[in-house]
């Protein structure tokens, strides 16, 4: 197939191939990885501590629950599954090995190395059987997936009956002046923190772009139904900044 053939996606706002995307996000967070919780806590000020809490709150983990959390490299989310839900199992599933490889490095990792495993996987093919966990999570990680609507389908294949989605994700804030400010703050600020914490303001810059090609609230929302997922809703975290979208598998 020639690229001219080719379906086209975004890569932050340059238009490219489909089959490029996936190697350039690796690029950014296998450039990233080793700073990329520092750069969280600098970008958000922190607060993607609490809209994690946030999320964890929703999920309510219950004991002897199987996680799958993907494009999870850091362990961040299966590491709060894990202790709210007292025991249990994560999958942490990340397409970059460099993520993967900072996230066994935590103490955590460490600490609750019986009940994790760490896969490298495309989250539109999971490397997983159908009916498997009993929740799904992507937190900060579908806008970088090449189709979205695919890796929804494949939350939806890999859940058991019963079993919950739960998509934490940057979105927009529904005022149109305080997404102006938010705006100017993130083209402005960020990718200089990025060349200043990270030594890389390009994969920062990349990172803001992505979350402005993003999906709203509510069309993602009908990509989470078209999936199959019931009782599908979503909550609005920091005015729109950030969003939480959840899903059932009925």
């Amino acid at each position: 197939m020639t690229q001219n053939s080719e379906n086209t996606t975004h890569f932050g706002f340059e238009t490219v191939p489909e089959s490029e995307k996936a190697g350039r996000v690796q690029g950014v967070f296998g450039s990233v990885a080793s700073k990329y919780d520092v750069m969280n806590d600098a970008m958000s000020m922190g607060i993607h501590r609490i809209w994690k809490d946030a999320m964890m709150d929703w999920i309510a983990p219950r004991p002897g629950t199987k996680l799958l959390d993907v494009a999870g490299g850091t362990g961040d989310i299966s590491f709060r599954y894990l202790k709210r839900a007292g025991h249990g199992h994560a999958t942490v599933c990340d397409l970059t090995e460099p993520m993967l490889i900072a996230g066994r490095q935590r103490a955590e990792a460490d600490q609750m190395a019986d009940s994790l495993d760490w896969v490298t996987g495309d989250a539109m093919a999971l490397p997983f059987p159908d009916n498997t966990f009993d929740t799904y999570t992507i937190s900060f990680g579908i806008r970088n997936v090449t189709r979205p609507q695919e890796a929804l389908n494949e939350a939806y294949r890999v859940l058991k009956p019963g079993g919950r989605l739960m998509v934490l994700e940057f979105s927009q804030i529904p005022n149109e002046m305080m997404q102006k400010v938010y705006d100017l703050y993130s083209f402005n600020i960020i990718p200089k923190m990025g060349q200043v914490i990270a030594g890389d303001s390009d994969s920062y810059q990349y990172l803001v772009e992505s979350i402005r090609k993003f999906p709203d609230q509510d069309t993602f929302l009908s990509m989470v139904k078209q999936a199959g997922f019931e009782n599908a809703k979503y909550r609005n975290l920091t005015m729109g900044i950030a969003c939480l979208h959840s899903g059932w598998k009925i």
